[in-house]
């Protein structure tokens, strides 16, 4: 039997699971000491977007075939910045609660499962938890046999499609897009000095907010954007002009080869705003 094209990637990133401002799964998580983890209202309501993402939104967008699922990073939450929001220290609670959350996203794209590092602050000195993770969900190693990588190259229809955790952030939505159209431009001087194809998709993390910024190529277009997350506002969140008086991103992005161009659509939700005090 020929292999089945596939024409889909779905993207989703940032997901911290073991922070209880991360995704979990609305039963909760047992605990390695024998304690179990329930999760808040909040976090059911996110766990309730997580599974319309999956089940009603990505067969939709990628018209009921098949598709490859790319983990952007900062799939853990891990031990950080003396931070007092985790479920639990023991980063095996973590693990556990992330392959609970992953292992039917796993099965879903039979296997076609890529997963990228992300930072060392959350997943450990050179994404050590990362890749053990990888390992156990049998995502798709690379030449070298990590389980989770750095970045990764992926050859879409025609298309090609360059994936890394880290990019820029700014503390002013007014020049959000600047360091998105900065990493497309260094992409296409990168690929020019040495005489390589440049990607036709650039996609980052981190950040925990969603952006698209699009150039005309020969090709169609260039397109970069950044992964909204899975996260809820943590306390950092506040010590940030502009992202703290911003509600959380919450979502994941599919990129598609149609009938001539890559092109991309996302899905992103937001939680309402607190209540107004009524003096």
């Amino acid at each position: 039997m020929a292999k089945r094209t596939v024409n889909n990637l779905v993207v989703v990133s940032d997901l911290h699971c073991g922070c209880r401002l991360g995704l979990c799964p609305e039963g909760g998580a047992q605990l390695d000491d024998g304690g179990h983890y329930f999760p808040s209202s909040l976090q059911i309501a996110v766990w309730s977007w997580w599974r319309e993402f999956w089940r009603e939104w990505v067969p939709k967008a990628c018209h009921g075939e098949p598709y490859a699922v790319l983990v952007l990073g900062d799939t853990l939450d891990g031990v950080h910045h003396r931070a007092t929001t985790q479920v639990s220290a023991n980063l095996a609670d973590q693990a556990e609660i992330a392959y609970q959350v992953l292992r039917p996203v796993a099965d879903s794209c039979r296997g076609r499962l890529y997963m990228v590092r992300g930072t060392e602050a959350h997943v450990g000195p050179s994404g050590v938890e990362e890749e053990r993770l990888a390992q156990r969900l049998n995502a798709v190693p690379d030449e070298d046999g990590r389980h989770a990588r750095w970045e990764v190259w992926i050859r879409l229809g025609r298309g090609l499609v360059h994936a890394t955790h880290h990019i820029g952030t700014t503390g002013s939505q007014a020049y959000e897009s600047t360091a998105v159209m900065r990493e497309l431009a260094e992409a296409y001087a990168e690929a020019g000095r040495w005489r390589q194809r440049p990607p036709d998709v650039l996609i980052r993390g981190h950040r925990h907010r969603h952006i698209e910024i699009r150039v005309p190529t020969a090709l169609g277009y260039g397109i970069a954007f950044t992964s909204p997350a899975w996260q809820l506002k943590t306390p950092y969140t506040f010590r940030i002009p502009g992202a703290r008086q911003a509600m959380p991103q919450i979502g994941g992005s599919v990129v598609r080869q149609g009938d001539t161009d890559l092109y991309t659509r996302h899905w992103v939700r937001s939680p309402e705003r607190p209540k107004e005090v009524r003096l």
